[in-house]
């Protein structure tokens, strides 16, 4: 009897399911529509910004490869996820194992902390344009720029590797479902058997040491910059200054409030339904992907005119191709 119970406390799930959405099992084939024109227009809006610093040689300085780090970001984070769920919609591919589950978990949150340390850097990058301009060049030059994304990189392996380590130890054996469409920590741990106190101490602490510290140095560095905007800068400069922050500001608020109130939503799980909890987490993973081309792209003025000025361009060159084959008929 005692080796029964001994090995049924060993067995643990090494494949599982995800079942996103379980509450609308008749209607979950039509979430292909809305998951598919999210990421299409997250790929789309990402991208094309990426493409067109890339190209713009006055693009080329430290704030604008940052922001083109962030869309890189965002294409990353959601491409890990969406087209896995949109596969299991479509023709049933749910079937995910332990490893590939781990793996998807180690990217959402390597780059949601990633993210949070390029948002980070850019406020840094915006500090010193305001207060040391004429030595901005020195301060942000490449090599800088390179060992703040290197920390940014580390510093994520470094938060998220022991919940990834912690959680691939942990036995699952109350089941193989996961009641939603990303294997989120909290998903996942839902269905252990065992002890899973170290690992929820460890993803409160790594919360604690990521959002507050994040949270303050971010209004402390744009507090810093608004203030200067009003008291050193006049005229257009002033102007510039405060739209840009603006902007930068808004965009950080958004990545964080998303991802607090998924947070929050997920560990009221008594009270709030599996659907709901999935919508909360597809908007916190989402929304700011989507988000964050108009932010940081079209709401940045020389984004937004290096835009105009390629589609002036395409234009030209596309009516004279007409006209030029109109000839040669």
């Amino acid at each position: 009897m005692n080796t029964s119970n001994h090995s049924q406390n060993m067995f643990s799930h090494t494949e599982f399911i995800l079942f996103g959405f379980p509450g609308i099992v008749a209607y979950r084939k039509f979430l292909v529509i809305p998951f598919l024109s999210m990421y299409v227009m997250i790929w789309t809006g990402n991208f094309i910004l990426i493409y067109q610093i890339c190209v713009v040689r006055r693009l080329m300085s430290p704030m604008y490869i940052l922001i083109s780090i962030l869309f890189t970001a965002n294409i990353s984070s959601t491409t890990s996820f969406i087209p896995k769920f949109i596969l299991g919609l479509s023709i049933n591919m749910n079937e995910i194992t332990l490893a590939g589950c781990l793996i998807q978990m180690f990217c959402i949150y390597f780059m949601a902390i990633f993210e949070s340390g390029i948002l980070l850097t850019m406020a840094l990058d915006r500090y010193v344009a305001i207060y040391r301009p004429l030595r901005y060049n020195d301060i942000m030059s490449r090599q800088t720029l390179v060992y703040l994304v290197l920390i940014g990189i580390v510093r994520a392996i470094i938060f998220v590797s022991p919940m990834v380590i912690l959680a691939s130890y942990i036995q699952y054996c109350k089941s193989n479902i996961i009641l939603n469409f990303v294997c989120e920590n909290m998903g996942l741990l839902s269905l252990a058997c065992s002890d899973i106190s170290k690992i929820q101490l460890v993803g409160l602490l790594v919360r604690i040491f990521i959002t507050i510290p994040d949270c303050c140095l971010l209004l402390f560095s744009y507090s810093g910059i608004l203030y200067a905007a009003m008291k050193i800068i006049s005229g257009k400069a002033r102007h510039k200054a405060l739209q840009t922050c603006g902007m930068h500001l808004l965009g950080a608020v958004i990545i964080y409030i998303c991802a607090v109130v998924s947070s929050v939503v997920y560990r009221m799980h008594a009270r709030v339904s599996y659907d709901v909890q999935n919508l909360f987490s597809a908007i916190y993973m989402m929304f700011p992907a989507t988000l964050n081309p108009y932010i940081y792209g079209l709401g940045v003025k020389e984004i937004r005119q290096s835009l105009k000025k390629s589609s002036k361009r395409s234009l030209v060159f596309s009516s004279s191709m007409h006209i030029h084959n109109q000839g040669c008929t």
